[in-house]
Formats: structure tokens, sequence, C-alpha cells
């Protein structure tokens, strides 16, 4: 971005800049019109702002500046204490993130346990969980599914950037039962294969 941006340029970094919320293309078209690419000039100013304090990012289909992750710390007065959430709790996102939408009967079966009311609760107060309507069934039960606010948190562009289970094995997050109940599942495959030969 040497030479001299244009107008159309010029009027989507402004846009961005005073937004109080991150904002969707649809949202900044009715800031800036239909004169220019959006797209491009997106795209521009991504590779522009890449590298210096703050950065234009993608989140969720919504666009915002946010401080570059590796200045975080320069900003911070306080450091608030952050309430861990529980094993439960973790499972449930987990499940939600991975399934949505979900009934909580589907994350229950999942998980093979009841869901307390208190777990989506907490979930939705962190703003991480949202309602998303009800399921076409008898008994229309309510379906949750994650947030743009999750996506930002996590630091994910969408539910696509979640780890695999190859990714999940490889960092160590997976718990040493599920991978014994995982190895014994293929030893009594293998076990079974070997009785009927």
């Amino acid at each position: 971005m040497n030479e001299e941006p244009d107008d159309f340029l010029r009027a989507v970094e402004a846009a961005l800049f005073v937004a109080e919320q991150p904002l969707t293309p649809a949202e900044l078209r009715l800031h800036v019109g239909e004169a220019g690419d959006l797209d491009a000039a997106l795209a521009t100013l991504a590779d522009h702002y890449a590298g210096r304090g703050v950065n234009l990012v993608e989140r969720g289909g919504r666009w915002h500046f946010q401080t570059a992750a590796d200045l975080a710390h320069i900003l911070r007065r306080e450091k608030d204490e952050t309430r861990k959430l529980s094993r439960a709790a973790m499972e449930t996102l987990a499940i939600i993130a991975y399934h949505e939408p979900v009934s909580r009967a589907e994350i229950e079966a999942i998980r093979g346990v009841q869901v307390a009311k208190g777990t989506l609760d907490v979930l939705m107060e962190a703003g991480w969980v949202r309602p998303a309507g009800r399921r076409e069934v008898p008994g229309r039960p309510l379906i949750y599914a994650t947030t743009v606010e999750f996506l930002s948190h996590f630091g994910l562009s969408s539910r696509r950037d979640l780890p695999g289970i190859d990714d999940l094995r490889a960092a160590g997050l997976l718990d040493p039962v599920d991978l014994a109940l995982e190895g014994l599942g293929a030893q009594s495959v293998v076990e079974n294969d070997d009785e009927e030969a």
C-alpha cells in the first residue's frame, strides 16, 4: 500500500475502525456502498495491517481490528481472574462446537450423563453458546450453537478450524482413560477377528 489508497478502501478502513462490533460484509456495504470491490479492499487492508500493532481479522464472517496477539500483554492494566469451566461445561461446549446445532437430549446422549441446567447457563453467560431455534421433532426441543464470541475467544475463523482428533492427541489433550478405551476397542476388534479366523 505504498501508493495513495482509493476512496473506497479508505471508507472501508474508516468504517471498520469506528465500528463498536465486528461487521459482516453486508453491514460494511451499508456504510460504504456498492461502488467498490469489498473483498479486494478487505484483503488489501488485512495485508497492510499484517505484522503491525493491530491486525484486521475475520472471525465467523465478521471483520474487525484487534491488537496483535504478541502485543496484547502491553495493553493489560490488570489481569481479570477468569473462572475455570468445570469438566462438564468443557465437555458440553465441545459437544456443541463439534455437533451444532444440538439439543440437550443429544448432548446427554453423547456425554452419557444428564446436563445440569446451570452448565448451559454458564456457557450462555460467557457468550459462547446461544439458543439456535427448535428442532422440528415432537416436543420441539431447543437446540444450541456456538457464537461469534466463541470463535473470537478461541482465535478461530470458523468452526472448520477446530482441532481434529489427531491434533488433540498430538497436543496431549485426550484423557488417558479415553485413549485406553480406544485401545481396548481396537484390541477387541483384533481379538474378534482372530477368533473368527
